[in-house]
């Protein structure tokens, strides 16, 4: 059984000082837990309703895990409706941006994202499309929000994320860099070849100007309707799908 500090303890990690100051994250429902139950990730601890131990436990056989009951689970849970399964999972210190790492493939990066369940989608879209690196601007939403980690339905598990001053990485990257501007080349007239950046920018502001100014080739996804604007996850979703049909050429 939980004690209340434990419960106190989980509740706060759907709050960002306290991921920071505890160096965990939660991951919610069942497909999600046994994505991170099978990568590099450790998990520090599985909490389980009883409904679903006999299939859970042939996951988590050595791992620290814990029946709970369903009213217990609605109060560590982030989600209005409670999941089966919650996995406390450690948040990773990962080494830091390798530009080496980047050569002969194309990887996403994002200005500025805030939206949490754009950026899950965006992280969801990129592992559909073998996309392994996300480089993000510092202000971009943290990928351990409890709707970021929902969003990405487990894909998190499989990218790397990376927080960087993104002008300064930019300029220091000897790669093209394509930007996704309402000026640019048609983008399904563009040759993207065979390695690459793909910037997006910010759901209401587009590119910064310091990042805009680093972009080598400004590309736009014509607009055949009377939309405003086009949402950044299905952008990136578009920009991914145009660049895995150029490789199959």
């Amino acid at each position: 059984m939980l004690s209340k500090s434990q419960i106190g303890l989980l509740q706060s990690l759907q709050h960002k000082k306290f991921r920071r100051e505890h160096g965990l994250f939660l991951v919610e429902g069942y497909k999600s837990v046994s994505e991170f139950i099978n990568s590099a990730y450790q998990i520090e601890a599985v909490y389980y309703t009883p409904a679903i131990a006999p299939k859970l436990l042939k996951l988590s056989q050595k791992m620290n895990s814990l029946e709970i009951s369903l009213t217990i689970m609605g109060k560590i849970s982030s989600l209005k409706t409670a999941p089966d399964v919650i996995a406390v999972v450690k948040i990773p210190q990962w080494p830091g941006l390798n530009y080496n790492m980047l050569n002969k493939k194309f990887s996403i990066v994002l200005d500025s994202i805030q939206d949490p369940g754009n950026m899950g989608t965006i992280i969801r879209t990129a592992d559909w499309f073998g996309i392994d690196h996300i480089i993000c601007s510092e202000d971009c939403v943290e990928v351990y929000n409890p709707k970021v980690v929902q969003a990405t339905m487990g894909s998190l598990s499989r990218i790397n994320v990376h927080y960087v001053d993104l002008p300064a990485v930019l300029s220091q990257i000897n790669l093209p860099v394509y930007g996704a501007l309402l000026d640019g080349e048609n983008i399904y007239n563009t040759n993207f070849g065979s390695e690459g950046l793909v910037v997006m920018g910010n759901e209401g502001n587009g590119l910064s100007e310091e990042v805009k100014q680093l972009v080598n080739k400004a590309i736009t996804i014509p607009r055949a309707g009377n939309a405003e604007s086009l949402n950044v996850a299905i952008a990136t979703a578009i920009f991914c799908s145009e660049i895995n049909r150029n490789k199959l050429k």
